[in-house]
């Protein structure tokens, strides 16, 4: 029996810690949206209640099967109106805590799913 490593062809998420995530050596501490088949956008939004429909509809454009909503260090749900594009057009929506949507992200995308990831990364203040 051969045992070898996984190996995963698509961009992936290598590191995530509060209000930051690794993607191919480079530490990203913005909002942003990754993609399964290469998509990477900012994502222009530093707080959960900046979020609005046009953040959402944003996501529809890109016409994955599914998308992960990571809501920052803690789980919060979007308005439901703001699903509304997603919703219309059969996409699924998941949301978690941020670092649960980037294992999630990692393990759908390297199934070879068409998956988004919109990563909340809001900047941690110091205590």
């Amino acid at each position: 029996m051969k045992i070898q490593p996984d190996f995963i062809s698509v961009q992936s998420i290598s590191a995530y810690g509060p209000g930051w995530i690794g993607l191919a050596g480079e530490k990203i501490a913005r909002s942003l949206v990754l993609g399964s088949r290469g998509e990477r956008l900012d994502w222009n939004c530093h707080h959960f209640d900046q979020l609005s429909a046009v953040h959402f509809a944003q996501l529809a454009d890109l016409d994955p099967e599914l998308v992960i909503f990571g809501s920052g260090q803690r789980i919060r749900f979007p308005q439901a109106a703001w699903l509304r594009p997603l919703i219309e057009q059969g996409i699924g929506v998941e949301t978690m805590d941020t670092q649960a949507a980037c294992r999630t992200y990692n393990i759908l995308a390297g199934e070879g799913r068409h998956v988004i990831v919109a990563l909340l990364l809001e900047s941690v203040s110091a205590p």
